[in-house]
């Protein structure tokens, strides 16, 4: 009788290790075991980010002024494809942020409103690459609404009382304008000479001046604040945009993916949407 309450007693306590030993095995698909499995998963997903060059981290561009509307519209597209990321922008005359870059300030990618003013950072060897030219752009005198001056040509610009701006002969747009006045035999003498092209427009839109010498893209990102005057000398100055990687970027992964929205589809939509033309 002993002999057989013991084996029962040693029957169940059998039962109970193999159930025992039944619940961990199927353990995996408890609660228990799920803070393992999610960092395996977890493992897995910062595996295939790192495979599939996850970009993220900050980059600084240096870009003519002219570019402010249209850099700023692909630089959210750049932020919203690479989340993470940050794209911030330093605008100004092109002659002043190579000046600047020249002097070491920190950049990561710089495009400029013209082959000259980018060429004093490609000689010194500040770009990591050879520029990509990813636009281009030519004069348009801009009025103010109703064109109270009367101005029909480039000729118009040299009437007696007609208060004309432009931009420094260093700046893009100033070398545009120079070059647009020997194509037409005229010297004109401005008011004004500013060292960016939104400062000329600002003078335009304010009634400081009767005209401006600035982009066609300008006039039409005015929109409603200013009235185009085209003039066929314009075609004697066509301004070529390059832009290229810095040797000194401390996020070249993230310049690059700029570079490559700048220049892929969606970037040459917003530049020729804005009034660029194509790069010859």
């Amino acid at each position: 009788m002993t002999r057989t309450r013991t084996r029962s007693v040693g029957a169940i306590a059998a039962i109970g290790l193999a159930l025992a030993m039944t619940a961990a095995c199927g353990s995996p698909t408890g609660s228990g075991s799920s803070g393992t499995s999610s960092s395996s998963d977890a493992h897995a997903t910062d595996s295939a980010s790192a495979t599939s060059g996850g970009i993220t981290g900050k980059i600084t561009v240096f870009a003519a002024a002219s570019l402010k509307t249209t850099f700023t519209q692909i630089g959210a597209q750049v932020e919203k494809d690479h989340p993470g990321s940050t794209v911030t922008f330093s605008f100004a005359g092109s002659s002043d942020l190579a000046a600047q870059l020249q002097q070491g300030a920190p950049a990561d990618v710089f495009a400029s409103a013209d082959p000259r003013n980018m060429a004093k950072v490609t000689g010194p060897g500040l770009t990591a690459s050879a520029p990509v030219d990813f636009a281009a752009n030519t004069l348009e005198v801009a009025v103010p609404p109703g064109n109270p001056a009367g101005i029909t040509s480039l000729r118009d610009l040299t009437k007696s009382g007609v208060k004309v701006v432009v931009c420094a002969p260093q700046v893009p747009c100033g070398n545009a304008s120079v070059e647009v006045e020997k194509a037409a035999g005229l010297t004109l003498e401005p008011v004004s000479e500013e060292q960016n092209v939104t400062d000329v427009l600002g003078k335009v839109i304010t009634g400081e001046a009767d005209a401006g010498l600035v982009y066609v893209t300008d006039v039409k990102g005015a929109g409603d604040k200013v009235e185009g005057v085209e003039f066929p000398e314009s075609s004697a100055a066509v301004n070529v945009y390059p832009i290229a990687v810095l040797k000194g970027s401390a996020n070249p992964a993230l310049a690059t993916a700029f570079l490559d929205a700048v220049t892929g589809p969606h970037g040459q939509a917003v530049l020729g949407a804005a009034g660029f033309r194509k790069a010859p």
